[in-house]
């Protein structure tokens, strides 16, 4: 992977995100992913381009997935994981 990213492991440049990325960033923070992962990642990718505020609440609201469902596709910290696969900066909330 010819990405700089930086020392908690999300990427520097959005831009450079690929699918293939998010892929082997899953796969180091032992995530299989599957189609309901990318609905998540899409979500977080599109909420990033209109600068929407991330954070726990908002996935709950919006509709896409429920808390126990974010928490179990992403078991280690789902915000942090997701975006760091989404290719997106941490979250604020996730300080």
């Amino acid at each position: 992977m010819n990405v700089e990213r930086n020392e908690e492991g999300y990427l520097k440049d959005f831009s450079q995100w690929t699918k293939e990325i998010g892929t082997e960033i899953a796969k180091e923070n032992d995530i299989e992913m599957t189609d309901k992962h990318w609905e998540v990642i899409t979500y977080l990718q599109d909420k990033f381009k209109n600068e929407d505020a991330l954070s726990i609440r908002g996935i709950k609201k919006s509709g896409i997935i429920n808390i126990k469902e974010f928490y179990a596709l992403f078991p280690k910290g789902p915000l942090k994981v997701s975006t760091k696969i989404a290719g997106i900066p941490k979250p604020k909330s996730c300080i």
